[in-house]
């Protein structure tokens, strides 16, 4: 599908303006200058609940100006007004469905699966695409279905306003792993700057089902353990929002799961020594700790109870377990 223009698209209120709402991408030509077809690129949104923002996410999918795309919504059942948002743009959506799903990474993997693009990516409910950010990568990156391309992503507060952009760093697992100096550090790969091939997702299976929090930490683990090149292409591609009804918001949850992931890397990574692996885990051990002292504000509800350090985490890791049980 050719993206529609600003003009095709359904008109915003008058108080919206700016990117995607009144301006829209460049339009790339039919084919490119050898000749040939763009590779098409297939975009996924999981999407639940989150209907004040989605909008705003789909249209900056489809105002990007990009000759070959398909774009996929998979919404979870919401009971808000995602549902007549979709319906809104369906014109344009390749395919889109509301229902009951298994969580975020099981609609992510059946979108992607459902897709046909030559690469993927997934771009969350309440984030977007920066504008022109496939016109930039299709003209500039010269893709390649050999690896996976890193752009730049914007970190924007719950009204969309830019707080700031870090630089992915994370050329190995090793770098990966080293989550107190690099990727706690300002140097995480955030997920929607990542554009993928969509056949290197399926030979390293996709994302983890049951890994509701750091499932994309967890599949750039599993492309670098499959020695998948990384290539940073320095060009804007995504911004990610900051607000507090987000999974994410809750540090201790996802620390706690990245850390897990981490471990599980290790063991997975044939050419680390025993002597290494050890002291990876020692240092996610320490990190672990020194987060839980300087970090972690304890400002949810049993936190706000006076209950002590110790039984909080004692109980949030029973919470876990029955969360974990009943999704199952």
């Amino acid at each position: 599908m050719r993206c529609p223009t600003l003009k095709e698209l359904p008109a915003p209120s008058k108080e919206k303006t700016g990117w995607p709402w009144t301006e829209e991408s460049k339009q790339l030509p039919d084919q490119m200058s050898d000749g040939r077809s763009w590779p098409r690129i297939t975009v996924v949104t999981p999407s639940f609940n989150q209907g004040q923002f989605l909008e705003e996410t789909i249209r900056s999918i489809l105002l990007q100006g990009y000759p070959n795309l398909e774009y996929l919504v998979l919404d979870g059942a919401s009971t808000d007004d995602s549902v007549e948002i979709i319906k809104k743009y369906d014109p344009w959506i390749s395919y889109w469905v509301s229902e009951r799903d298994s969580g975020q990474s099981d609609a992510i993997n059946r979108g992607i699966q459902m897709g046909t693009g030559l690469f993927a990516t997934w771009i969350n409910s309440d984030d977007m695409l920066e504008k022109e950010a496939l016109f930039n990568h299709g003209r500039k990156a010269e893709l390649n279905e050999g690896e996976v391309y890193v752009g730049l992503c914007t970190y924007t507060d719950e009204l969309g306003s830019p707080k700031f952009t870090r630089t992915p760093r994370v050329h190995s697992l090793n770098d990966l792993l080293s989550v107190g100096t690099v990727w706690r550090a300002g140097g995480n790969i955030v997920q929607p700057e990542v554009l993928f091939p969509r056949s290197l997702f399926f030979a390293v299976g996709g994302l983890n089902k049951e890994n509701h929090y750091t499932m994309d930490y967890e599949l750039w683990g599993k492309f670098l353990l499959a020695k998948i090149p990384f290539r940073y292409t320095g060009i804007k591609f995504a911004r990610a929002r900051l607000h507090s009804q987000q999974k994410t918001a809750d540090g201790y949850t996802v620390t706690r799961a990245m850390l897990a992931t981490a471990a599980k890397l290790i063991e997975d990574d044939p050419s680390l020594t025993k002597k290494k692996k050890e002291e990876f885990h020692e240092e996610l051990r320490l990190y672990w700790d020194t987060w839980v002292k300087t970090s972690w504000k304890g400002t949810g509800r049993l936190a706000k109870l006076g209950l002590p350090l110790a039984i909080i985490i004692f109980l949030r890791k029973v919470t876990a377990k029955l969360k974990k049980t009943l999704i199952s």
